[in-house]
């Protein structure tokens, strides 16, 4: 049985190659005055089958060409926020197995709601650049917030409830709140979440601010686009998302060329102004990356295809000065 540290094939060894100076032309360097922070939604991150190239009767298809192209690409950040982490953990425990001693992760249990989908939220990080400082907490409404009247008011507990953890680097303490956003039948399904998630990030950066800890939010939203119900939701109490993630993709799906049919689900966003702004991060740039031309190449595999053995959703990522 091949394993992830075996030598790959000479195809995949020239995709990865492809993939590295994709990455390098497109993702800043780590330096010592940088934070890179990412999120990404890895489609149902769970098994493996531990062939380089998985055939038409493997199951799961994910492969190890597929899972070296994700960690070649996870490992070009500080931390991520990871969604669709399930049950089983094989690929999640290859992906540190060949990243080594200086990664680590965070990670909720498997919600077993129906709803919820055996999903898991995480945070995968490299030690020598960020360090976990304390904080680790599932957000939980107050029953005395709950049961509002209006629709559009959360009035029980997220169905995939978000996932807190602080890091530090340098003089930068930051507090990364990650969720998946409930789908649900309709946007107005997803209201509710959204402006839940809204109005509890406003208080907690009221009161974080004190401490100069940074508050950040990230992950799936299921957000169709901008001046939609669900966006205006989750920007109503302040949240910003940068100019830099406005008008980029965020599935392999999505035209690039017609970017006003595509959906926004996935975001990067904080406060901006007043007590809330972030202290001792700039933003300098951000973005997505598109891994598609450089995986699977040769094999005329289609994009649902390679979106189980990579992924459907390219990771979004910010770089801040600090």
């Amino acid at each position: 049985m091949a394993t992830i540290h075996d030598d790959p094939p000479a195809a995949v060894r020239a995709d990865l190659n492809s993939l590295r100076a994709a990455l390098d032309a497109d993702i800043p360097a780590k330096a010592a005055d940088n934070l890179l922070i990412a999120s990404w939604n890895i489609r149902s991150f769970s098994s493996l089958t531990r062939k380089w190239t998985a055939s038409g009767s493997d199951s799961p298809k994910r492969d190890l060409r597929g899972l070296r192209a994700i960690i070649d690409i996870l490992s070009r950040f500080d931390v991520i926020a990871l969604q669709e982490v399930k049950g089983n953990l094989r690929a999640l425990r290859d992906t540190l197995s060949f990243l080594g001693d200086d990664w680590a992760f965070l990670m909720t249990d498997v919600n077993i709601g129906d709803a919820g989908v055996s999903e898991r939220l995480a945070f995968l990080f490299q030690r020598s650049r960020v360090r976990a400082s304390g904080l680790a907490a599932e957000i939980v409404i107050p029953p005395e917030q709950l049961g509002a009247s209006s629709p559009n008011v959360l009035r029980e507990q997220f169905v995939r409830t978000p996932y807190a953890a602080s890091f530090q680097r340098g003089d930068a303490t930051f507090i990364l709140v990650t969720l998946h956003v409930l789908y649900g039948g309709d946007e107005a399904d997803r209201l509710p979440e959204l402006r839940g998630v809204a109005d509890w990030m406003a208080d907690w950066a009221r009161r974080s601010n004190r401490f100069h800890h940074n508050l950040l939010t990230l992950g799936d939203f299921n957000i169709d686009r901008e001046g939609s119900p669900g966006h205006d939701a989750f920007t109503s109490t302040g949240l910003t998302v940068p100019d830099v993630l406005v008008n980029r993709p965020r599935t392999i799906f999505d035209d690039p060329d017609d970017l006003d049919d595509d959906k926004f689900y996935d975001q990067i966003a904080w406060f901006t102004t007043g007590r809330r702004a972030l202290i001792d991060m700039d933003l300098r740039r951000g973005g997505h990356f598109d891994f598609m031309p450089h995986v699977y190449s040769g094999l005329n595999l289609s994009r649902t295809s390679i979106s189980f053995r990579v992924s459907d959703h390219y990771p979004l990522w910010v770089e801040f000065g600090i």
